[in-house]
């Protein structure tokens, strides 16, 4: 008996040490192994000014990248910035995705000017195309691209700026980037090309193409939100593009000033096209759908009120001119259009991070202003002329016309064939039955003829 106890002691000792063992040599929780993503890369690009349309498309790709249960997604990103807005609900999307975000600034070319940095910044990892630069996140917008001090004085300036730094600082600190060049970025506009940009971590890799990229990034560990760490298969990943949708797609196509300014010349266009040929219905909805287009895209932009109400007044003038035709109405109409395109863009808007290129400039307003008054003017005079023209129908179309006498005509009565039809005639003199008679007048169904001398 004291033997079975003694062996039946060692066995539980052996399986206590055997535990212990076991237990040392497990991995804890921080310890494990990190998840391999999957081996398909979602894809979207925001190529453009980030407005309301491409913001909403970019987290509705991190939403869909999520979904589909793709190992990363790739951005493609060309952008000279945009709303401020729309660059905070895309960092908050890419900064709260479980899934790896992966930007890449190209073609060659491509920028990541202003509002495109915080994006560029919000990713997991960043890569930028050579002949690439990133950085002037500086609060500039407007005619001339002033300066926020020298639009809404020292004070906003100052609040604008603080604001901006905080963020991109904090997006910097979190993915782990140069904080101290994302705060210049900001306050001094410091712009870097892509070498440059990798030297001082504000990107990681220099990359020709996304396949390089890519390749690069295939086995590197990334952090997503929830703190998992996720390790990228993404080399020779199938790549799989998302496409915005229909409203997106509009929303973006017509966030730009020059869109927005070409909408309201064709609107005024079509309007003066329909009122100098009332009933042609083509030129007046086609007028009618781009001013609606208009109004719709300036709601989405930094526009000024007072430059839509210009441009409105101006087309009114140019509408006015077809009713006046005195020349100044039209000339006025256009020197306002023309300042209307060129106040458009508001001189400082602190909900917008562009480049100073974003405007309306003198080389683009003038031409096409231009063009409008030219075919304005072309349509105004053709209504013009065609107004002088003799009435072709009614009774008044009538007049002068010439007949054939069907039965005598005295001061009494007759009947004669005129423009295809019987019409009871009267004359001061007699005429005889196959005279040629031409309509002096028209009082009601009664012709007044004098005969044809041949």
């Amino acid at each position: 008996m004291r033997a079975r106890s003694t062996a039946r002691l060692r066995g539980a000792a052996l399986l206590g040490v055997l535990a212990v063992v076991l237990l040392a040599g497990a991995p804890s929780a921080s310890d494990a192994p990190a998840r391999v993503a999957a081996s398909t890369v979602a894809r979207c690009e925001l190529d453009g000014v980030v407005d309301a349309g491409s913001g909403d498309y970019l987290a509705d790709c991190v939403a869909r990248a999520e979904a589909g249960g793709h190992g990363a997604l790739l951005v493609r990103l060309d952008t000279p910035g945009g709303s401020l807005d729309a660059t905070r609900h895309i960092v908050r999307a890419f900064l709260a995705a479980r899934v790896p975000v992966l930007v890449w600034v190209g073609p060659s070319g491509a920028h990541a000017g202003s509002a495109g940095v915080f994006v560029t910044l919000a990713s997991n990892l960043a890569a930028m195309a050579p002949g690439t630069n990133i950085g002037a996140a500086h609060p500039v917008v407007g005619l001339g691209g002033q300066d926020p001090e020298a639009a809404g004085g020292e004070h906003l300036a100052k609040k604008v700026e603080n604001d901006a730094v905080a963020f991109v600082e904090s997006i910097a600190r979190q993915r782990g980037r140069n904080v101290e060049w994302a705060a210049s970025a900001v306050r001094d506009s410091a712009s870097v090309p892509a070498e440059r940009a990798r030297e001082l971590r504000v990107v990681e890799h220099v990359a020709s193409t996304e396949a390089d990229f890519l390749t690069w990034a295939d086995g590197r560990k990334v952090e997503v939100a929830g703190g998992d760490t996720v390790r990228l298969a993404t080399r020779d990943a199938s790549v799989v593009d998302l496409s915005p949708t229909l409203s997106q797609r509009v929303v973006h196509a017509l966030a730009h000033p020059s869109v927005v300014y070409l909408l309201f010349m064709v609107a005024a266009l079509g309007l003066v096209a329909e009122l100098s040929h009332p009933g042609a219905l083509v030129p007046g909805l086609i007028g009618l759908v781009a001013l609606v287009l208009a109004l719709v895209a300036s709601s989405a932009l930094p526009v000024r009120a007072g430059a839509l109400a210009l441009l409105l007044v101006g087309a009114g003038l140019i509408i006015a001119e077809l009713f006046v035709t005195s020349g100044l109405l039209g000339a006025a109409g256009v020197v306002l259009l023309a300042l209307g395109g060129l106040f458009l863009v508001d001189r400082f808007d602190p909900g917008w991070f562009v480049d100073r290129s974003f405007h309306l400039s003198w080389q683009w307003v003038v031409p096409t202003t231009a063009v409008l008054a030219g075919a304005a003017a072309y349509v105004a005079y053709r209504g013009a002329q065609t107004r002088r023209l003799p009435q072709q129908a009614g009774d008044a179309g009538l007049v002068g016309e010439q007949g054939t006498v069907l039965a005598p005509v005295s001061p009494e009565t007759g009947e004669v064939f005129v423009h295809g039809e019987r019409w009871r005639a009267t004359s001061p003199a007699p005429i005889r039955p196959g005279a040629h008679v031409v309509v002096r007048r028209v009082e009601g169904l009664t012709l007044f003829v004098d005969e044809v001398k041949t």
